[in-house]
């Protein structure tokens, strides 16, 4: 059972922050008011009593301290934890222990990577999904059984490529996760490409693609067009933007712009590395 410090952190990011009354009222259990079928004679009417203001009760500061969503101080935090690792079991080990994103607190597993980490390609998601949060892996569930495929289309296995999220933690409810929970981990994941070092980036999804280029335009005009990242320390990799295997297990009609991207992938790399 959380806490009350998790709690709190749970129901500030749902943006619950100031309770209406001290305590719970439960309306299921309130009975049905009905109406009469006659009203009685005016003399023989009650009073009508008058209606109270409602008096609004706030968090305690200490607590609304401790609820309140993280702020550029954590941000600030998560770069100089991030900066601090030099390898990426380091890297691993100062994201397990940073508190300041809540997602944190509802997820049941730090989902960082897979695949190898020496390997020339790096394919990055947006966040975990139930199966992957539940393994701590990622693209482990019915969309990882696509990328699998796809990987098999141009001569790649995950012993050929490295897997990983902007996000390390499953939003509830696989909602989007908001701008402010990309930010606080944008430190690790750029520091997990500085580290990680591959030759060529391939972006799953909208997200990813925003979250690696800085563009605005949606994916469907990103995708099949080549783009870059820029490292902290000033290194351009390629990045190619294309469609979530989750989407194209939804639109099965969008598989053949995938397939175009990867092969575009499969032909790049082929440059970078003979």
């Amino acid at each position: 059972m959380p806490n009350l410090r998790e709690l709190l952190h749970f129901y500030a990011e749902a943006g619950v922050d100031t309770p209406l009354e001290d305590a719970p009222v439960n309306r299921f259990a309130q009975a049905d008011v009905k109406r009469p079928a006659a009203a009685p004679p005016a003399a023989a009417r009650a009073p009508m009593p008058q209606p109270q203001p409602r008096q609004e009760t706030t968090l305690p500061p200490s607590a609304l301290s401790k609820a309140s969503v993280p702020d550029d101080a954590k941000i600030g935090l998560a770069r100089q934890l991030a900066s601090s690792a030099v390898t990426l079991d380091e890297l691993r080990s100062q994201l397990a222990s940073f508190e300041g994103c809540n997602l944190k607190f509802t997820a049941k597993n730090l989902v960082f990577a897979d695949g190898n980490p020496q390997a020339s390609i790096m394919f990055i998601g947006e966040a975990p999904g139930r199966e992957e949060d539940l393994e701590g892996v990622p693209f482990i569930g019915r969309s990882g059984q696509l990328l699998d495929r796809m990987f098999a289309a141009i001569g790649l296995d995950r012993t050929s490529v490295y897997i990983a999220n902007t996000i390390p933690w499953r939003p509830p409810g696989n909602r989007t996760p908001t701008p402010l929970e990309t930010e606080i981990c944008r430190p690790f994941f750029e520091r997990q490409i500085e580290l990680a070092n591959p030759k060529l980036l391939v972006a799953l999804g909208g997200p990813a693609a925003k979250a690696l280029t800085n563009a605005s335009e949606g994916i469907l005009r990103l995708r099949g067009n080549w783009k870059s990242h820029i490292t902290t320390s000033g290194i351009e990799i390629p990045v190619m933007p294309t469609l979530h295997p989750a989407y194209l297990l939804r639109n099965p009609a969008q598989k053949r712009f995938a397939w175009r991207d990867f092969v575009s992938v499969k032909l790049r790399l082929r440059a970078l590395t003979e």
